[in-house]
């Protein structure tokens, strides 16, 4: 994420303090409440130094096939580079956003000016009194449209779906913070817990600042209702404060935002958290800039591209430079493709036939010792999505280390936990019907199959499955040994 994207404004939109791991073990502090990508990949990169990643990755390398070897209780990783490693365990940390997204836009091939990505940023594309496009509105763009927009001659926004602007409250870390959160013990760590508590419910990080220091003593709980309610009047329940969230939003934009036909274009109708929510204080004052210029492309987007610039609704906005803030492919890895388990079926092959199957999103029946991270119907609850990775490497760490406390073989699922989860994820599908109401990498832009979303609505059912799992070991298959194996089973 953070080495390739590298355009004007790249910021964290979880604050900074939360969002960094293993900030007590580096003794670091960042010195903005949303850290910029520049210095997240700075500290990102003395991470890797610190902990000898360097000395254990194969940097340009693509793994072309990872096979189960029954025989052997190995996986078989083979590279791009004729490597042919066995490895007992492979971990998928690919994340979900890594193979950047091109709208399929009519005649975009035949645009005769500078055009790029924004995670591929060309540097060498001066900006400077140019007229510019950029087509999308989301996350990426929220942040760069108000850096270029001091810059340039014109600038075009073309917006298919308006995004949640909430506010960012943007600061520098103060001298106090610095001396006073080390020395509470693991204050980071308690930081993301309180963070965690928020995002359960609504990810807004004004005001929150108290309450994420600790300063705050309780948290308002849910009311427990006698029995269950059905899924239509929680489906409902949520609805209600999904409107109330969205009208402080909606009424930003009106508060913000001069021209009224702007603003109204610029409010987000769908509810809250369908698109992933975005904080800044700089984008909506950047469309009272008599230099930039919001174009309205709902709801079927930009129509078409041509020689000189952007065509939508018989009208040409001829520019110089053309920039797609068009975000990553959901789910875009490869890796699903490449790996077979014990049947010699591919991951990717048993989800197409079978629909998505996993259990806690970490395991899937039939591919022992694979574990994965961050993928369908993973947990976690929250939009930190680097907490979500610790408590997944955590989970990882436990696995592992299960396998060699047992004298196993392997782990695996048994197929009954795995189906009984499947109808789990179904079951908080119908909860998260209100976010397939737009276009979002959250839904798979329209397209997730029922109980596959990315973001894997279960919140804290999550852990307590997880939690009994590990309790009871139920949904485990744990195969012993192998005669002769044991002597070889510290590889």
């Amino acid at each position: 994420t953070w080495y390739w994207n590298r355009y004007p404004g790249i910021a964290c939109d979880v604050e900074s303090y939360s969002y960094l791991p293993l900030l007590e073990e580096m003794g670091y502090i960042p010195s903005m409440k949303f850290a910029s990508g520049f210095e997240i990949l700075e500290y990102c990169q003395t991470m890797a130094e610190r902990f000898g990643f360097y000395d254990r990755c194969l940097f340009h390398t693509t793994v072309e096939e990872t096979t189960w070897d029954d025989d052997r209780g190995r996986w078989v990783v083979k590279t791009d580079r004729g490597d042919a490693m066995k490895a007992r365990f492979v971990v998928l940390a690919n994340g979900i956003l890594t193979t950047p997204k091109l709208a399929n836009i009519r005649g975009m091939e035949t645009y005769q000016g500078e055009a790029f990505h924004t995670s591929r940023w060309n540097y060498h594309v001066d900006l400077e009194g140019k007229r510019v496009g950029i087509i999308g509105t989301g996350a990426t763009a929220v942040q760069i449209v108000p850096e270029i927009a001091k810059v340039v001659k014109d600038l075009y926004v073309f917006q298919r779906t308006p995004s949640t602007i909430d506010v960012r409250d943007q600061r520098a870390t103060t001298a106090e913070e610095y001396a006073t959160w080390p020395t509470e013990e693991n204050w980071a760590v308690k930081r993301r817990e309180r963070l965690a508590l928020i995002s359960a419910g609504r990810t807004a990080l004004q005001g929150n600042d108290d309450f994420l220091s600790g300063k705050v003593d309780s948290v308002k709980k849910p009311k427990q209702h006698a029995k269950p309610l059905p899924p239509e009047e929680l489906i409902q329940r949520q609805l209600n404060t999904n409107f109330r969230i969205m009208e402080q939003i909606r009424a930003r934009v009106d508060a913000v935002v001069h021209d009224p036909k702007t603003a109204a274009a610029l409010k987000p109708y769908y509810p809250y958290g369908c698109k992933r929510p975005t904080f800044h204080d700089e984008y909506l004052p950047s469309f009272n800039r008599p230099n930039v210029h919001l174009v309205d492309t709902a709801p079927t987007g930009v129509q078409e591209i041509n020689a000189t610039g952007v065509v939508h609704d018989g009208v040409q906005y001829d520019v110089d430079v053309l920039i797609y803030a068009t975000g990553f492919e959901w789910m875009g890895t490869g890796s699903f493709n490449m790996i077979r388990g014990r049947d010699g079926v591919t991951l990717k092959e048993k989800w197409e036939q079978d629909g998505t199957r996993t259990f806690l999103g970490m395991h899937s029946a039939g591919f022992p010792n694979l574990l994965i991270m961050n993928g369908p119907q993973g947990g976690g609850g929250q939009f930190n999505f680097t907490r979500v990775s610790e408590m997944h490497a955590h989970y990882v760490t436990w696995a592992i280390q299960t396998v060699k406390d047992k004298g196993a073989r392997s782990i695996d699922i048994t197929r009954e936990a795995e189906d009984d989860y499947a109808r789990h994820c179904a079951e908080m599908d119908l909860l998260s019907a209100p976010l397939r109401d737009c276009f979002s990498y959250y839904n798979g832009d329209g397209n997730a199959k029922p109980g596959s979303l990315a973001y894997y609505g279960g919140g804290q059912r999550w852990h307590e499955r997880r939690t009994a799992a590990q309790e009871s070991m139920a949904p485990y298959r744990l195969e012993p040994m192998r005669q002769g194996e044991r002597a070889v089973a510290a590889e």
